[in-house]
């Protein structure tokens, strides 16, 4: 197992500071294709997996920043794969979460920055939607998000029962006919069932306005910083049987342990863990 060293409050300060440099680089990035009429590739030929220009810009854009200030830790993004790290620290992002909204025009992309302890888990997420300038933060003892109403402190929702509960997912034909029968075993006990959103519904679990997302078939580049930001809210994020979703796969995020643990007790079955 890799020693990890002790970070000082000043070395967590500069490491949030440089999280927060990547993003605003990728929004610069970014933006300038919004809404525009820009060429679409399709990344997988057995279904629609969209990549464009905005989402190689923003990956090198925040590659750039990071590698400048910190050369030797790794950084594993979607669109250019992964450089090894000799720190033990890895940078892991998703340059556009949600390229399928970013081409439709919808502001419920966003900009996926974390810092992984490498076999540990993320210690820092941040998830940026660079239209409506909103950014949300956590790690070392900061959770936060920024936006057009200012900085307001983050914290997960007290609910603690399903019968009460929002929650979320992308695609209502979510994963395998398997995983929707447990996808759909929680959803007749929630309170409200929404879809779409993509990384933004794990920012509003962290921001207390949506309880549960319940997902499959992730990336680590999809979930690390959702998970960095949801925990530092007060937030659990897990497999589907309860185990660390660092890697991707089925995730369950929650608002907290005991709604949490009554969405794990229904999913448990259909894990595949």
């Amino acid at each position: 197992m890799t020693n990890f060293p002790i970070l000082s409050n000043e070395e967590k300060k500069e490491l949030i500071d440089l999280a927060n440099e990547a993003a605003d680089r990728a929004r610069e990035a970014i933006l300038p294709y919004f809404r525009q009429n820009i060429d679409v590739s399709n990344k997988n030929e057995q279904a629609f997996d969209p990549v464009t220009d905005a989402d190689k810009a923003a990956e090198n854009a925040i590659r750039k920043v990071i590698s400048l200030s910190r050369p030797h830790d790794g950084i594993w993004g979607e669109e250019n794969g992964e450089n090894a790290s000799s720190t033990g620290f890895r940078w892991v992002i998703d340059p556009i979460d949600g390229t399928r909204s970013f081409i439709s025009g919808t502001p419920t992309w966003g900009v996926l920055i974390s810092l992984e302890q490498i076999g540990s888990g993320p210690i820092l997420g941040i998830i940026d939607q660079p239209y409506i300038k909103e950014r949300f933060i956590g790690g070392f003892g900061t959770s936060e998000v920024r936006g057009p109403l200012g900085v307001r402190s983050l914290k997960a929702s007290e609910t603690q029962a399903l019968s009460e509960s929002k929650l979320f997912t992308t695609f209502p034909e979510i994963g395998t006919e398997k995983e929707k029968i447990g996808f759909d075993a929680v959803a007749r006990e929630v309170k409200l069932v929404r879809y779409g959103l993509d990384c933004y519904a794990y920012a509003l679990v962290a921001s207390g306005q949506v309880d549960l997302v319940i997902e499959t078939s992730l990336n680590a580049y999809d979930i690390q910083a959702p998970i960095g930001v949801i925990q530092a809210a007060g937030g659990i994020v897990t497999s589907w049987s309860g185990k660390p979703a660092h890697l991707g796969g089925q995730v369950l995020a929650a608002a907290n342990q005991k709604l949490h643990q009554q969405a794990l007790n229904i999913l448990n079955p259909y894990s595949d863990d």
